[in-house]
């Protein structure tokens, strides 16, 4: 049974159900509505039950069937969100880049490429390496401008960080 006649919650079925209608009345091309599918029931599968090898099949399918750059770069950036879960943060970066060569002005492909980075930092600086960590946190702000550049309302911890930290409009 797909994932998709799956779901037991409410806000989940409710997804669902408007999914459905939407692939139904919409016109498009029957591999647009099969890729959507599989990227409607990876995001079910990642975002709800945490159940990551299905999302990312579903992404993948949904991969090999979408053609549109823009759609592509969401799930590529969803598939990027299961490698950052599982603490593949080399990965997650690969897809994030692949995210954004597509649609540059995605946001929250560039704050996930700066945490990777603020986190990277952290660990260079337990392991005593303060230089590294600074080219790290440097990476981190960098990504985090120009996110907040697209998104002025949100990441307001990072807006706060780069102010502390005076990286702020270097």
């Amino acid at each position: 049974m797909p994932r998709s006649q799956r779901n037991d919650n409410f806000i989940d079925k409710t997804f669902t159900i408007v999914a459905d209608i939407l692939l139904r009345i919409i016109p498009m091309a029957p591999e647009e509505k099969e890729a959507f599918a599989y990227y409607r029931d990876g995001v079910m599968s990642a975002q709800s039950e945490g159940e990551y090898a299905e999302a990312l099949q579903n992404y993948y399918e949904a991969m090999r069937l979408e053609t549109d750059p823009y759609d592509r770069s969401y799930i590529l950036y969803n598939i990027g969100l299961v490698h950052t879960s599982n603490g593949e943060h080399t990965k997650a970066l690969e897809y994030y880049f692949q995210a954004l060569e597509r649609n540059p002005s995605l946001p929250q492909a560039l704050n996930n490429t700066a945490l990777i980075c603020h986190y990277r930092g952290e660990q260079a600086i337990r392991q005593g390496d303060p230089e590294t960590a600074e080219a790290w946190f440097d990476q981190a702000a960098e990504y985090w401008e120009q996110a907040i550049a697209l998104a002025p309302g949100n990441y307001i911890e990072a807006q706060n960080w780069l102010k502390i930290t005076g990286r702020f409009g270097e």
